[in-house]
């Protein structure tokens, strides 16, 4: 399995990228899983499998015909390191990751210079290409336009050899 990410500062467009880069990449015939990070408490399973976490479930699975979801409770325990999540998903072909900005797998960041804030990527060495569509001096990398998604899927199907 292949591990590529996608970052930048929130809202800079990381989700709605993805949601168009994942059928371009399906399209090429690769499997793709995804971990999102968030810093929001995310709202997994209905009200019923809510029911079963306050009345102390640590892990419940929601299944029905067309999907199956575990949800695990941390309660006392720390958010799981990102090796550990990415362990869950082996047997794909691209694991895409959305966040944790300073990981090491490399990642393409996306950036909107009409947010104010400073580009990760002349800091961060695991940062491969850049998304921006306002032309960028500070970076020696190869930089999309965030709407290229046809672009960025070629190139992740590239980087990660697959």
């Amino acid at each position: 399995m292949k591990i590529f990410g996608i970052a930048g500062w929130s809202g800079s467009g990381k989700t709605t990228l993805l949601r168009r880069l994942i059928p371009a990449l399906r399209g090429r015939g690769l499997t793709v899983a995804t971990i999102k990070h968030t810093h929001h408490d995310p709202a997994v399973g209905d009200q019923e499998c809510r029911a079963l976490a306050l009345a102390g479930a640590l892990e419940t699975v929601v299944a029905s015909s067309q999907r199956f979801a575990l949800v695990h409770e941390l309660t006392l325990e720390p958010e799981p390191p990102l090796d550990d999540l990415i362990a869950r998903f082996m047997g794909n072909d691209l694991l895409l990751i959305e966040g944790y900005k300073w990981a090491r797998h490399p990642k393409l960041e996306v950036w909107d210079p009409a947010q104010g804030k400073s580009m990760l990527a002349p800091d961060e060495a695991s940062i491969v290409a850049l998304a921006a569509d306002s032309p960028v001096e500070a970076a020696n990398l190869p930089r999309f336009h965030r709407n290229d998604v046809d672009g960025i899927a070629a190139f992740i199907f590239q980087y990660c050899e697959l």
